[in-house]
């Protein structure tokens, strides 16, 4: 019996694009949809009735929300393809460590860059946006991928926010490549060399018309 998956879903969103790029790496095919953040469809307050949020997976009829669990469920359910966790525990720790603290320190700050007004609170923001992104940097090393010599986890979890760096340059009026040129080098390589990731990540130029459409409706 063929496996139904089905991706609830922002185009924008980089965590729903981590989703894809599992999905991708593993080779699964799914039906995507598109969810409306004003009028949420029935099946996504059903299957995620906690947070209300996209991504959610509905594989066979069953839910499962957050991107990064939806990311490590796809890989131990698919093991035998790709795999994007190590076996080996403590490699899988650190992987799964890195992948948390990008979702702890990414996006909320990103968000205050990109949405804030020139002044105090946005330059402590670049600030510590570099001050992460130079600690991610330092953590991939001479790697081709934190994954080492293979795409894994911590590159699954990061990669999609890159398609949001040129809103977070533009608004902020800075550049990450002068910052952190390793990191950038990193994000091309995975656009260049990974389909799934190629695939999965918008234009940085429609993700800021995007997100200049979201301020102007502030």
């Amino acid at each position: 019996m063929k496996d139904e998956l089905i991706l609830l879903d922002c185009w924008a969103s980089s965590y729903g694009m981590r989703v894809k790029i599992a999905l991708a790496e593993k080779g699964l095919e799914y039906e995507c949809r598109e969810e409306n953040f004003q009028d949420k469809s029935p099946l996504l307050l059903q299957s995620n009735p906690i947070h209300k949020t996209i991504p959610v997976l509905v594989h066979n009829g069953k839910a499962i929300c957050e991107s990064l669990i939806i990311v490590s469920y796809i890989d131990e359910v698919w093991r035998d393809k790709s795999p994007l966790l190590p076996s080996d525990p403590y490699e899988k720790s650190q992987a799964l460590f890195w992948a948390d603290y990008i979702d702890k320190k990414i996006y909320s700050i990103g968000k205050r860059i990109w949405r804030g007004k020139a002044g105090e609170d946005q330059e402590i923001a670049k600030k510590e946006f570099i001050e992460c992104l130079k600690r991610l940097e330092g953590e991939l090393g001479n790697k081709p991928y934190f994954g080492g010599e293979n795409f894994g986890f911590v590159d699954v979890a990061l990669v999609p926010f890159t398609c949001w760096f040129y809103t977070y340059e533009t608004r902020g009026n800075f550049s990450i490549e002068a910052e952190c040129p390793k990191l950038v080098s990193w994000a091309k390589r995975c656009v260049a060399e990974k389909q799934s990731a190629a695939k999965a990540l918008p234009h940085p130029h429609t993700i800021y018309k995007y997100a200049l459409d979201l301020l102007r409706e502030d």
